[in-house]
């Protein structure tokens, strides 16, 4: 393990304390600061940067994973970029990943909408179903156009994203595409594959899941926002690689 650098400490430390002040008001906290989808009515413009630093406060893993792999991966992008470049990069992997996931989002959303007015549903009876609150049995028009279906379409409404995984994703590109030949291994896999190859493989993982609904990795997962994370991490990384600017640091 290398040096933590100064920027990716401070990050560390804001995820950290924001961590701990949602276990003390967490109703509040995840209505204002997660990331809604936009149409709905607790979406806010703070949250797509504010959901970067919301963990989901019943599973501790959620957050020290993620502030694990920003320090293992995020401080040698610092040290070799410098720190305003690095937070540009962070910050701009994690508006892509909110990006991307909105956007999946919509698609669910309104494929939704459009079949259950095929069904005969007015759309003011859709978006009055989506705005309740969900009850089992309450829902039988939505249950309609399949149990799949319906979970994603209620589901990209109503559930908020939270993490900053979608901005380590990015981080996680940037180093493999700088560091390729680094040796990684996953906690239940001690076998060590190069960046190059491990890297990749995760995010065909996230794909797989993001299309099919099935998880390696437990549900709950935003796989869309990881991809798109990973999608514009690769973007940057690949144009600062092949530009001498990435030869120049910003301080």
């Amino acid at each position: 393990m290398g040096r933590i650098t100064e920027t990716v400490k401070v990050l560390i430390i804001i995820n950290v304390l924001v961590y701990a002040g949602s276990l003390l008001s967490a109703d509040v906290a995840y209505r204002l600061f997660s990331l809604y989808y936009f149409e709905n009515p607790n979406f806010q413009i703070w949250q797509p940067i504010t959901h970067m630093f919301m963990h989901d406060s019943s599973n501790f893993m959620h957050i020290l994973f993620n502030m694990f792999a920003l320090y293992m991966f995020g401080s040698p992008l610092e040290a070799r970029w410098g720190r305003n470049k690095f937070l540009f990069f962070y910050f701009s992997a994690g508006l892509g990943a909110a990006l991307i996931h909105s956007a999946v989002g919509y698609f669910h959303v309104h494929s939704g909408i459009d079949a259950l007015m095929a069904l005969g549903v007015s759309e003011t009876e859709v978006w009055n179903l989506l705005n309740e609150t969900l009850v089992p049995g309450s829902y039988r028009e939505i249950t309609q156009i399949g149990i799949e279906e319906s979970q994603r379409f209620f589901n990209s409404y109503n559930v908020p994203a939270v993490g900053a995984s979608g901005a380590i994703y990015g981080v996680l590109v940037a180093f493999g595409m700088m560091f390729p030949n680094a040796e990684l291994m996953l906690i239940f896999l001690p076998i060590p594959i190069k960046a190059k190859y491990f890297i990749p493989g995760l995010i065909v993982l996230d794909l797989f899941s993001g299309l099919t609904g099935f998880s390696l990795f437990g549900q709950n997962i935003a796989n869309w926002a990881h991809i798109g994370g990973a999608l514009f991490g690769f973007i940057m990384a690949y144009y600062w690689k092949k530009n001498s600017f990435d030869n120049t640091r910003w301080y």
